[in-house]
């Protein structure tokens, strides 16, 4: 029998550039919002840096092994609208009742995987629903993003400006471009600052966080959490592979794993792990390379860039806290224009009742409303879910 090719003979230039392209797309995205989060959460240097290294690590050792073991360009990433859920909601409570609503979450997602339970929550979860809840919890960082201009449009406008060109002629490098537009204004009108968060090194490290599990955090994050890691990041997720030709590789073992990896995680700040939604087709359609076979190197390349990222974590916040809040406020604005326009395109459907009751779930999701200890997120998909049942019941007695 033939030995199987080596890495270095399958290591075309195009997927290694693919895989890193999608780290940069990635980090520029969610680090702004993890700038937020942790501020939210009243962490510590120590927690912050903590949590963005245990995050990036995990990340790098699950997608390296699932993309070796299956030989596809599996992408792993952050439940960016977990991140928006967190910095919304965390505040109310300490770090370790984050950190026990979160590991909740990932036990969660991880027996879902192992029992097969995923599959049916993907066949009975509305769509137009589960859409709506993702846009909800996006458009008010949009919004904040775009309320940042007059703080400081001689940063923001070019970011702007940067972001617009870039979506009209380079798509993927939008972000990017916005980023570097705006460290570049904030350097040049001298508007760097010395971040609220004290330095705690450059290298990554760890901290743990004692676990608290409070019955009330879990109602407000934990539930939001695992509901928003399977409609926004794993059925994506799992629908970009399969339609860049890789339907064979299962989706038990991913959904479980990325679980199990984010439970091991979570006690060092980790937040929910998953499937990466919209960075994952950068790797893994024919841009990366024309053969399906070889574009697993481009999963690879991406989590050794991952990799890099987490043993480098202190600097890597250093540098986002010489940014101004204006700055991260609207590149995050920025950055989920795109998540939000997916979440959008899913709430226009032809049945006037999903239609009504996602239009509800997402302006009730977006409203931020807090009643009887229940969060925005948990009212608008019952309301919706609500609304949608007595249309239905409605219509087939009115026949």
């Amino acid at each position: 029998m033939p030995d199987r090719p080596g890495i270095t003979h399958a290591a075309p230039y195009s997927a290694l550039v693919a895989g890193l392209i999608t780290v940069l797309v990635s980090a520029s995205s969610n680090l702004p919002l993890f700038v937020q989060m942790v501020a939210a959460l009243h962490f510590t240097a120590d927690q912050a840096v903590s949590s963005l290294t245990s995050m990036y690590l995990t990340l790098a050792l699950l997608g390296a092994g699932l993309s070796l073991l299956y030989r596809a360009p599996i992408i792993l990433g952050w439940n960016t609208a977990g991140l928006a859920l967190l910095i919304a909601e965390g505040s109310r409570f300490t770090p370790g009742e984050a950190v026990g609503a979160l590991m909740a979450a990932a036990l969660i997602l991880t027996l879902l995987g192992l029992t097969g339970l995923f599959d049916w929550i993907a066949r009975h979860l509305p769509p137009p629903l589960a859409s709506a809840l993702l846009a909800g919890m996006l458009l008010p960082f949009v919004l904040r993003g775009l309320s940042a201009v007059p703080a400081a449009p001689e940063l923001l406008l070019p970011m702007v400006a940067a972001y617009l060109l870039g979506r009209a002629f380079v798509p993927r490098w939008a972000v990017p471009l916005a980023l570097v537009a705006g460290m570049g204004a904030t350097v040049l009108t001298g508007a760097t600052l010395i971040g609220s968060l004290p330095p705690a090194g450059t290298a990554g490290l760890l901290s743990f966080i004692w676990p608290v599990f409070d019955a009330h955090a879990m109602l407000v994050i934990t539930v939001p959490s695992v509901l928003l890691a399977v409609a926004s990041q794993h059925l994506p997720g799992l629908a970009i592979l399969s339609a860049s030709g890789y339907g064979q590789v299962p989706p038990r073992p991913l959904v479980s794993l990325t679980g199990l990896g984010a439970l091991l995680a979570a006690p060092f700040g980790s937040i929910t792990l998953n499937l990466a939604a919209i960075t994952s087709a950068i790797s893994t359609g024919p841009d990366a390379h024309p053969d399906p076979a070889k574009r697993y190197v481009a999963g690879l390349s991406c989590a050794a860039g991952y990799g890099m990222l987490g043993l480098n974590a202190g600097a890597l916040l250093g540098l986002a806290s010489v940014f101004p809040a204006p700055l991260m406020q609207g590149l995050a604005g920025l950055a989920l224009l795109g998540p939000l326009l997916v979440g959008r395109e899913g709430t226009m459907v032809a049945e006037t009742r999903w239609r009504e009751a996602a239009l509800l779930t997402l302006v009730v999701t977006a409203s931020g409303i807090t009643v009887l200890g229940l969060s925005a997120p948990i009212w608008g998909l019952t309301l919706g879910w609500g609304l949608a049942c007595l249309s239905g019941w409605r219509e087939r007695h009115a026949r």
